[in-house]
């Protein structure tokens, strides 16, 4: 990240972004791999390094206070409190352990998950099924970093340890997160490909839109639904009757969604989403946060009038406060602008997705679900 101004300790606290003021934080792997290297540095020398200062990928190193350290025979544990900075991260102030245990002469680095931690249980992660819900970059992390201890204390640079790494309070906050979607079951995945909480950045709902996908695909779904929330994924289900893992949590990344699906496709995706929302992605714009992008009401109007709208209906569409406000006035005159916005977001989706075999059809719902425009399933040309 180097958009990062200064280090800062006990979990980057002073550390900002520039040209935004905002703080960013670190990682449930970087905290894991703070706590894991602190604990087998115990186990191997007795003492607790507090603060742990770790090397992250991008070259940042930054110290960790320890809220745990527990020494047991054969055994020692350390706990980092999560820092995610100023984002607002459903993990923030969790308490991320790491027990370390000698391993059997050979096995290398075991991971374990203990308490909050999830276990995989279905295809399509990065990771086997049955194996505790450890990303690839934090084993790595860690992996590093137990291999400097070890050689710090002249057992060589392979060590041979059982790490066990846990969250408290783990499985009740993961019920806030994908992870019973996506099979990750009992608990929190420990994540971060770089170490670094960049605030408002969205990385792990994004990393779990395209995760979510790998699901469905490796479960051979051949349909899958991007949904703006709770009321339009309930529309899905109740159109088209897909299952759990064909329902993708898309919220505002409409963008992410489609793009990923340019590079790793399924051979139909409904959008749903409320007209406002959709109406943007009908004006072209793919990230449909209020505060990235705003309803135009002179598009909607542009769209009326090539229906047929009279210039004072097109005039009143202009002016409406709302988007739904401009759907209900085009309704009286028997203008179908949902199916506009519909058709017009269709072809948005298919201009991302580009030469992807993909067939695009969007529903517009009201706040209620119930739904107010359509277009149906057409591939790219």
């Amino acid at each position: 990240m180097g958009d990062v101004t200064d280090e800062g300790a006990a979990g980057g606290r002073g550390a900002q972004l520039k040209h935004t003021g905002l703080r960013p934080g670190w990682t449930t792997g970087a905290c894991a791999t703070a706590a894991a290297t602190a604990a087998y540095t115990a186990l191997l020398g007795g003492d607790f390094p507090d603060p742990v200062r770790i090397t992250l990928p991008k070259g940042h190193s930054p110290s960790f206070a320890l809220a745990v350290e527990e020494s047991a025979p054969g055994s020692a544990t350390a706990g980092v409190v999560k820092d995610a900075g100023d984002d607002p991260d459903v993990t923030h102030g969790a308490l991320v352990r790491a027990t370390v245990r000698a391993g059997d002469p050979g096995s290398g680095i075991v991971f374990r998950a203990g308490p909050g931690v999830g276990t995989v249980t279905r295809p399509g992660l990065p990771l086997d099924v049955g194996e505790p819900a450890v990303n690839p970059v934090p084993r790595r992390l860690v992996g590093e970093h137990l291999a400097a201890v070890s050689a710090e204390f002249g057992r060589g640079p392979e060590p041979d340890a059982e790490v066990t790494l846990s969250v408290d309070r783990g499985e009740e906050i993961a019920r806030s997160t994908w992870n019973p979607r996506l099979g990750i079951l009992g608990g929190l995945s420990i994540l971060g490909t770089t170490g670094v909480v960049v605030p408002y950045s969205c990385s792990a709902w994004i990393d779990s839109i395209r995760r979510g996908i790998d699901v469905a695909r490796a479960a051979g779904r051949t349909h899958v639904a991007g949904c703006t929330g709770a009321t339009s994924e309930r529309t899905v289900v109740a159109e088209y009757g897909l299952p759990e893992d064909a329902l993708l949590d898309m919220g505002d990344f409409a963008g992410a969604v489609l793009k990923y699906l340019r590079r790793h496709p399924v051979p139909r995706l409904t959008v749903c989403g409320g007209f406002a929302k959709l109406s943007k992605l009908a004006a072209g714009h793919l990230d449909l946060h209020s505060g990235r992008s705003q309803v135009d009401k002179g598009f909607l109007a542009e769209l009326a009038r090539g229906a047929g709208a009279s210039e004072t209906l097109a005039t009143a569409v202009a002016g409406a406060n709302t988007g739904l406000g401009a759907l209900q006035l085009c309704a009286e005159a028997g203008i179908p602008l949902g199916d506009l916005v519909a058709c017009a977001a269709r072809e948005t989706a298919l201009g991302v997705l580009r030469e992807a075999p993909v067939g695009v059809d969007v529903v517009c719902v009201d706040r209620a679900g119930g739904v107010v425009g359509r277009a149906e399933a057409r591939r790219v040309r």
